[in-house]
């Protein structure tokens, strides 16, 4: 386990803020260092802020961004349309890598889109962001435009969370504050650092994402940390701080399958390692409840499982 000073250290020379960095220095630096940028948006039903997002992206787009691309999962709101005409390079998800079956969550999305970019960089930003600003693209490339010995970054922030139809000005990621940092607290506390380690906004060298399995649904946050934690080390991982983001809240019962997801690909890491054993193979279906409008209780299972996609440089091309 890392001291204390061990992991202040890290927090001191790994934690980033856009207030103290430049973007036409970042600018620069890129031309200078001849590395090329992608912005890969997945998206979901997102017609509400999809624009939004792109807007955000397109003003970096011939300065710091080499690419645009919305990975779309088969919307029905129009969300794949409004991107094209935003200006973004829209693919359905199903059509990437097809011989893999129909997508299975926005993870899946998210490996795919490896097969269809070209950026030195990826950067990662979600759809659902009500309050777009190009610092959450800009933010998260910096530190690896900066320094060479960094590979991956996760954007933290101050998350509000609607009441009742009234914003408070804190309350979300409450799957992180529940779920996410008391398990890397206990198994992983290299990475107890990390503010905002469920965080969908981060970037990463193209050489290192490429090396890592991607899980497909709930759990790609977690797994591509713990398994860039394995391949590189913690010194390798930074964050940077890009304020406030104000996004669509999911109801607790998304956020309980959620957790479900998330502590299994836990506890299958912690099992791969060698760290813990189980007597069964791990499960996939997760038990809720709703009340009728009779009154009575009614049991709602689902399936949630997150298929684990190879790492995509060892598949053929």
């Amino acid at each position: 386990m890392p001291s204390p000073g061990t992991l202040d250290d890290w927090f001191t020379r790994r934690t980033f803020s856009p207030d103290d960095l430049d973007l036409d220095a970042l600018i620069a630096r890129k031309r200078a260092t001849g590395q090329t940028v992608s912005l890969v948006l997945p998206a979901r039903n997102e017609a509400d802020t999809i624009v939004g997002v792109i807007e955000a992206g397109r003003s970096l787009v011939g300065r710091l961004v080499d690419e645009l691309v919305v990975i779309d999962g088969g919307s029905s709101d129009g969300t794949a349309e409004l991107a094209a005409a935003a200006g973004a390079i829209v693919y359905d998800d199903n059509r990437i890598m097809s011989d893999f079956g129909r997508a299975r969550g926005k993870g899946d999305a998210l490996w795919r889109s490896l097969r269809v970019t070209a950026g030195d960089i990826v950067a990662f930003v979600d759809t659902d962001i009500r309050n777009p600003d190009p610092r959450f693209v800009w933010g998260i490339v910096a530190p690896l435009l900066l320094d060479d010995g960094i590979d991956y970054v996760k954007a933290f922030y101050d998350r509000p969370i609607d009441a009742g139809g009234v914003l408070q000005p804190s309350g979300g990621g409450r799957v992180t504050e529940l779920l996410a940092r008391p398990l890397l607290n206990l198994f992983w506390p290299e990475l107890a650092g990390l503010v905002q380690p469920l965080s969908g906004e981060y970037a990463g060298r193209r050489t290192v994402l490429e090396r890592v399995p991607f899980f497909t649904g709930y759990g790609v946050e977690l797994g591509l940390l713990l398994d860039i934690l394995v391949l590189r080390g913690a010194d390798a991982i930074a964050q940077v701080d890009i304020g406030r983001r104000v996004h669509r809240n999911q109801q607790l019962p998304s956020l309980s399958r959620m957790a479900f997801a998330i502590a299994r690909v836990a506890l299958e890491r912690l099992s791969s390692a060698d760290r813990a054993r189980f007597a069964d193979e791990l499960g996939t279906r997760y038990v809720q409840f709703s009340r009728d409008d009779h009154g009575r209780i009614t049991v709602e299972p689902t399936d949630v499982a997150d298929v684990e996609r190879p790492p995509i440089a060892s598949l053929p091309r």
